[in-house]
């Protein structure tokens, strides 16, 4: 991979951060169709064996992706620009949404700007499930995996990393069988010597733990910003299972634990997760923002509600920089290890059936108002009441679907063009 100026580094990530709507089956897709498909600056493979690993981790798949991409660009500094603005549009977005709530208590307006864009992501989604598809889907056996990953997740909703650990086991014993797929990048990575390894954990749990012991020593164990930092680094370690599966987690705590906000104002957040760029998880920025303008700790509640703001960001996301630093060169040294080859080919097919499974729910959720759940001993999902289709919603869809697939129109284009349908839609209505 040729060199990427620093310049150039932000120019990219940049353009990923402005169109980062969409959650992480809209994320992931925008990350490839520009680093992999327009740009060429990383391989299918190379972005595939990634995504299966940022998967694993507990945390925001995408941004992990995101730093992991430009970790591959341009090791450290690149991570830190992929990463850091990957986030930044989302914790800005919250921001001043989460002040106009507390001032205003009203973010309708922001949400009406947003409403064309859900539908649009639907098609990016679509997209970049087609080429994906196309070429990580090499045979019956992948395409089958790719179908069994799907039906696992969203009818019977099993754990994530189970489902991945059974595509590893059956990757590897069709490997045995049957001609194996040889990769065809040239692979140079070496084993990383363990004294970087722990140089860099040392630096990345610095970095996460400074702020913990700064607001202990300054403000006490008993201040709401050392509550803050406790809770949401552990909820940072365990947020398997995706965003919302964290945030039903953080709802709970945040409100009856805690009383940091209320159940109406902790809706009003989740409705702010799904119109704002940037990971989901992000959204809990808005918990600790709210929580600390309750209680600011002998402060003035905006200020608190900033530094609260800043903390939870830190401490959600800082965990993601250790474990991509930390693993990625691991994992980058495995990629010509025929046992893992096989594994990771049969993974990047479950992956195929993950990204499915999250494009079928963003549509259910952007363009139907209600649902029913089934729940036995079998399955375990929700479906859609037809008659609670949102016609307007659907329509924009459809005319993103054209754009995107008759006219070949661009992303920008796309979105722009939805984001004014749907400004439209809701001062009309």
């Amino acid at each position: 991979m040729s060199k990427i100026s620093t310049k150039e580094l932000f120019k990219v990530w940049g353009y990923v951060a402005a169109h980062s709507f969409g959650g992480p089956a809209g994320q992931i897709a925008v990350i490839h169709k520009l680093v992999v498909e327009d740009k060429k600056l990383i391989s299918e493979e190379r972005f595939l064996h990634a995504l299966n690993f940022c998967m694993l981790l507990p945390g925001p798949e995408a941004q992990q992706l995101a730093t992991y991409m430009g970790f591959l660009m341009s090791k450290w500094k690149g991570g830190l620009i992929a990463g850091g603005l990957f986030i930044l549009p989302g914790f800005l977005s919250i921001l001043v949404l989460s002040y106009l709530y507390v001032l205003y208590n009203d973010v309708s307006l922001v949400q009406g700007l947003f409403y064309g864009i859900k539908p649009a992501i639907i098609t990016v989604v679509l997209a970049a499930l087609y080429r994906i598809s196309k070429k990580s889907l090499k045979s019956s056996f992948y395409w089958s995996l790719a179908a069994m990953a799907f039906v696992a997740l969203f009818f019977m909703n099993l754990p994530f990393p189970l489902v991945v650990i059974g595509s590893g086991v059956l990757g590897i014993s069709y490997g045995k069988f049957v001609a194996h797929h040889e990769m065809q990048e040239v692979h140079d990575a070496v084993r990383p010597p363990l004294s970087q390894t722990a140089k860099t954990v040392l630096v990345w749990l610095a970095v996460w733990f400074a702020p913990i012991a700064l607001i202990l020593l300054v403000l006490g164990p008993n201040s709401t910003m050392h509550t803050l930092n406790l809770f949401f680094s552990k909820m940072s370690l365990v947020t398997f299972g995706g965003a919302y599966a964290a945030l039903s987690y953080v709802a709970q705590q945040g409100v009856e634990v805690y009383g940091w906000l209320k159940g109406v104002e902790m809706l009003d957040g989740l409705a702010l997760a799904e119109t704002t760029p940037g990971p989901l998880i992000q959204v809990v920025q808005y918990v600790g923002f709210m929580g600390a303008y309750r209680f600011p700790d002998a402060m003035n509640p905006l200020v608190s509600a900033f530094i609260g703001s800043v903390l939870t960001t830190w401490m959600t996301f800082a965990p993601c920089f250790l474990f991509i630093f930390t693993f990625a060169p691991y994992i980058e040294f495995i990629r010509g290890q025929k046992l893992f080859t096989d594994a990771l080919s049969a993974i990047t097919a479950a992956v195929v059936g993950v990204i499915f499974n999250l494009s079928l729910w963003f549509v259910l959720n952007a363009l139907f108002l209600q649902s029913e759940d089934i729940k036995n001993a079998v399955f375990d999902f929700s479906y859609p009441i037809l008659s609670s289709i949102d016609w307007y919603a659907a329509g924009i869809c459809v005319i993103a679907l054209l754009m995107q697939f008759k006219f070949k129109n661009g992303l920008f284009t796309i979105l722009g063009v939805s984001t004014v349908l749907g400004i439209l839609v809701k001062s009309l209505g």
